[in-house]
Formats: structure tokens, C-alpha cells, sequence
């Protein structure tokens, strides 16, 4: 899978699959993106002392670096246990192409730019005291035979359903589903009407929120 990097529209960097013409990010803007659907309309609004993390797909890493580096300026005592599954994970000489180390000013963050593409798959690892990253190397769908801690959280940041639209429908969001405690939050960029449907099918109360630059909407789902 031949992989380009590109600028977005807000200086930070991402991944053009030539094959498929899918960006791993929005070209409007990867950093932006990624705070506002992952932090602001996530990561912020769970505020439990232990929160455990699925994102769907691990990517370039990008989502797990805003996310600590939003934890490290908030501690609060939380523990936070992040889990990333990734069928094709991207090499380390592409994660320091990305020069995501130059989005953080926080040391500790920027030193785990191209190491956390580095570390072992299928363990946990302390990237602080209290957050552990454990990657997953499997196929989403593979979830299902896959032993997690109730989930609180989940990263939905897969492929568009131009060009994976079977991750977008019922069979794999019913798999995410039942790894989710009650209570518990998806959050996407997307907000196609079919996803929207195909988790209030699944007994999700769904809401649209406003989208990051370049995009309206974006969607929330609470796990009734």
C-alpha cells in the first residue's frame, strides 16, 4: 500500500494512500481535526478516574498524541489506558516524515512521535506514569474475539465509507458496541445519515455536533 505525504491546511501532516485517493486525515487541516473530534467532542467530555480508550484506526498516531498531551496538562489523578488497533501500521521513517514532534511543546510528547510506532505490539506500555498504550495489530473486525476492559471511549477514525464502507455499517459498530460499557462514548468525524441510523439501531443516542474546519457536522453516540 503505497503511502505520500502531504501538508494539510493548518501546517501539520498526514498520509495520501495513492491507490484508494484516502487521506488519513482532513486536508482541511490534520492537528485541528483531530483535537476537535477526538479531544474537545471526546476525550474532554468523559471525566471518569480510569478511562479506557478504543480507537479504530491507529493511523499515524496522531489521535493518541493529542490525547496525551491533553492529559499531561490536565492530570487530575485520571489513569488512562489507550487501546489502537491497526491492520497496516505505517513505518517509522513515515512517522518522522510527519515531524509531529514539532506540533507539541511538550517534551514528553514529542519524544513519543516515532516511538510509539517503535514499541511492541499486542503489550502494554507506559508512556507516563498513569497512560498505557497497548496496539493492536488485527483487523477491526477481529475486535469481536478480542478481550478488552469495558470501554469508555471509542476513536470511530476509519477510512471513509467511499472507500470502506462495510466499516460503516451495522456487523462492525455492533462489534464496538458490545466492547462499550453503559454510559460510554463514540465519537466520529463522520455524520452520513446511514451512521447515524445504523447506531440508533444499535440503542445509541446520537447527536450531530459541529464539525472541525471544512466540515459541518460530525457525530457523538452514547451507549444507552
Amino acid at each position: 500500500m503505497e503511502r505520500k505525504l502531504i501538508t494539510t491546511n493548518d501546517g501539520s501532516k498526514t498520509l495520501l494512500i495513492n491507490d484508494l485517493s484516502e487521506t488519513y486525515h482532513s486536508t482541511h487541516g490534520a492537528l485541528q481535526e483531530a483535537k476537535h473530534v477526538f479531544i474537545k467532542n471526546g476525550f474532554n467530555l468523559i471525566q471518569d478516574c480510569e478511562i479506557n480508550i478504543l480507537e479504530l484506526g491507529f493511523g499515524t498516531g496522531l489521535n493518541v498524541l493529542v490525547t496525551i498531551d491533553e492529559y499531561l496538562r490536565n492530570i487530575n489523578n485520571r489513569e488512562i489506558n489507550y487501546f489502537g488497533v491497526e491492520k497496516y501500521p505505517i513505518f517509522s521513517h513515515e512517522a518522522a516524515e510527519l515531524c509531529y514532534a514539532e506540533l507539541f511543546s511538550n517534551d514528553v510528547v514529542k519524544e513519543l512521535a516515532v516511538k510509539i510506532h517503535e514499541l511492541p505490539w499486542e503489550m502494554a506500555e507506559k508512556l507516563s506514569p498513569d497512560f498505557s498504550l497497548t496496539k493492536l495489530k488485527k483487523d477491526f473486525f477481529d475486535l469481536k474475539f478480542t478481550a478488552l476492559p469495558p470501554i469508555d471511549l471509542v476513536y470511530f477514525d476509519c477510512f471513509g465509507a467511499r472507500v470502506q464502507p462495510n466499516l460503516w455499517e451495522t456487523e462492525l459498530l455492533e462489534i464496538v458496541a458490545s466492547k462499550m460499557r453503559s454510559g460510554a462514548l463514540l465519537t466520529t468525524y463522520s455524520s452520513k445519515g446511514s451512521v447515524r441510523r445504523n447506531l440508533m439501531s444499535l440503542g445509541f443516542d446520537v447527536e450531530k455536533k459541529q464539525g472541525p474546519p471544512g466540515k459541518r457536522e460530525m457525530i457523538n453516540a452514547w451507549k444507552k
